[in-house]
């Protein structure tokens, strides 16, 4: 996934703070091994005279030449200063004399690989990757609960083989055994770029719908896909006030491009607990129109069939989600109730 100019800056921001925190750790440091060592201060004042008076005698070279310095090479005035040592292994030297470890005075990164400048070789280094799933987390507003909530903490034990579906007579386990699977194959699908970007979850409350969209979004923010996550109810009082409030920062909504249009995934959930009415039919038809002309997912749970969709919504909305979305039913009985039960 492109990043948005403020996720990259944001990213940025936090190798800046780990260069300052690691920065004042090198001074710490340097503070007590002066304090215990005071030659080895000495030599490291004497290492950055002679570095500056080189700086300066090469941007002068009709002076340096008349002094004859360029006659002595760098090196060799610097082991002169060390006492005839290289001055990086006498610094060491005497650390370890010390009983200080040899690299106490080496500048410290949290990730070597790319000494906290977020690349290698100008590729993204592994930590600038981890950095981008950890700032999709904290976007989606789904950190916690994706701990709790995934394909490896799904229960299929709640789910009865005698309880039927009263038209297919499929047992809820067999229903929610393929949910689950076309689930993780839209995961799969999104991941390696195919079309199947548009999930529709429909079924009864308390079933799984919800722990279904947490399942997909952990997979596509493990994988590096900024996902946003919204109740339906949250997500139009919110662009009602985006729309409405005059003193609301539109830069700073957080319904705004940056996340209803450039997140790689947009969840809905319990389409329908809403307020219905002609801002939020409107809001909810431009919506899905622009991220389905971006090519960008959404999936939405809702507890309404088709029909209630046509109905509530408008006929545009319904053959929008018939034409371009997955239709995936779940079906058993509430699984909070069973959990009570065996609670």
């Amino acid at each position: 996934m492109g990043l948005t100019h403020s996720q990259y800056d944001a990213i940025m921001r936090v190798y800046d703070r780990r260069r300052i925190s690691n920065h004042h750790i090198e001074e710490e440091h340097r503070r007590i091994a002066y304090k215990a060592i005071p030659e080895l201060q000495e030599l490291d004042r004497a290492v950055a005279h002679c570095a500056a008076d080189r700086v300066r005698s090469l941007l002068t070279p009709m002076e340096m030449h008349a002094a004859g310095g360029a006659a002595v090479p760098f090196r060799d005035l610097l082991k002169k200063l060390a006492g005839g040592e290289d001055p990086a292994q006498k610094r060491r030297r005497l650390l370890a004399e010390h009983s200080f470890p040899e690299d106490y005075l080496d500048p410290v990164y949290t990730c070597s690989k790319c000494q906290d400048t977020g690349s290698v070789n100008g590729k993204r280094c592994t930590c600038f990757e981890r950095e981008v799933v950890r700032l999709f987390y904290t976007q989606s507003g789904l950190a916690s609960v994706l701990e709790k909530e995934n394909f490896s903490t799904f229960d299929m034990s709640l789910y009865s083989e005698e309880y039927r579906h009263p038209r297919s007579g499929k047992s809820s386990r067999q229903i929610m055994e393929s949910a689950a699977a076309s689930c993780r194959q839209f995961a799969e699908y999104y991941r390696s770029g195919r079309l199947d970007n548009y999930l529709l979850l429909t079924g009864p409350t308390g079933v799984g719908k919800t722990f279904l969209t947490h399942c997909i979004a952990k997979e596509l923010i493990d994988s590096g896909h900024s996902v946003i996550y919204y109740s339906a109810g949250e997500l139009f009082d919110r662009l009602a006030d985006a729309r409405f409030s005059r003193e609301q920062d539109k830069a700073d909504s957080p319904v705004n491009d940056v996340y209803l249009s450039g997140c790689d995934l947009l969840i809905i959930d319990d389409l329908g607990t809403e307020m219905v009415n002609a801002f939020v039919v409107s809001a909810l038809f431009q919506l899905l129109s622009s991220r389905i002309t971006k090519g960008l997912g959404i999936v939405i749970s809702t507890n309404l069939s088709i029909q209630d969709l046509s109905k509530i919504y408008s006929e545009r909305i319904s053959s929008r989600i018939l034409e371009r979305f997955t239709l995936i039913e779940v079906f058993g009985k509430d699984n909070r109730v069973q959990k009570r039960l065996r609670g």
